[in-house]
């Protein structure tokens, strides 16, 4: 199990992969980032972006027992 911070607050969310915490983090998304989720300049580019570079931080994180 992972914890990681938001990457855009100090909210924590875990998972035991990427996908896991993805879904965890998912309703704080929509209700304190729905700016972001649904701001229409954001490109499928955006997306993948976010999705790797977000990816590259889970991986990084230390697992916890």
């Amino acid at each position: 199990m992972k914890t990681l911070k938001c990457d855009l607050c100090d909210v924590t969310a875990e998972g035991e992969t990427f996908e896991n915490w993805m879904t965890a983090l998912r309703p704080h998304y929509m209700a304190a980032h729905a700016d972001v989720m649904q701001n229409a300049s954001h490109t499928k580019e955006d997306m993948e972006k976010w999705m790797a570079d977000n990816k590259a931080r889970f991986d990084a994180a230390p697992s916890q027992a």
